[in-house]
C-alpha cells in the first residue's frame, strides 16, 4: 500500500516536501504519480516520475515549481512543492501505476493504490 506524508498549513511562497512509501509490490516495477484534488473537484494530475526516473511528467500547474523525484531502494517517491500558492490547497495522494512497464502515466484511471492522501493548506 502507499503511505503519503509531508502535508501541513504554510503561508504563499513558502516550501513542502510530500513523501510516499510503499510497501506490498515491487516499487521499482512501476512508475509513479503524485495527484491532488480540492474540495468540490476532480482528482488531477500533478507530477509523475518513470520506474527509472528517467522521465518525469509535470502539469502546468507545477512545471518550475514543483519536482517528483524517487529513491527505489527506500520505495519512496517525493514531492518537493516550492512557491506554493493558496491555489495548491487540496489533498495530496500519492499512486502506484496500474502496469509494471517503462511507461509514465498522466491520466489517474491508469493509478492505483491512492492512500489516504495528505493535507495541503496554503494561506496567502
Amino acid at each position: 500500500q502507499l503511505q503519503a506524508s509531508g502535508g501541513g498549513l504554510v503561508q504563499a511562497g513558502e516550501s513542502l516536501r510530500l513523501s510516499c512509501l510503499g510497501c506490498g509490490f515491487t516499487f521499482s516495477n512501476y512508475a509513479m504519480g503524485w495527484f491532488r484534488q480540492a474540495p468540490g473537484k476532480e482528482r488531477v494530475i500533478v507530477a509523475a516520475i518513470s520506474r527509472t526516473s528517467s522521465y518525469s511528467y509535470y502539469a502546468d500547474s507545477a512545471k518550475g515549481r514543483f519536482t517528483i523525484s524517487r529513491r527505489n531502494y527506500q520505495n519512496t517517491v517525493y514531492l518537493q512543492m516550492n512557491n506554493l500558492k493558496p491555489e495548491d490547497t487540496a489533498v495530496f495522494y500519492c499512486a502506484k501505476a496500474r502496469r509494471a512497464s517503462g511507461l509514465t502515466p498522466t491520466s489517474p484511471e491508469e493509478y492505483e493504490y491512492w492512500g489516504q492522501g495528505t493535507q495541503v493548506t496554503v494561506s496567502s
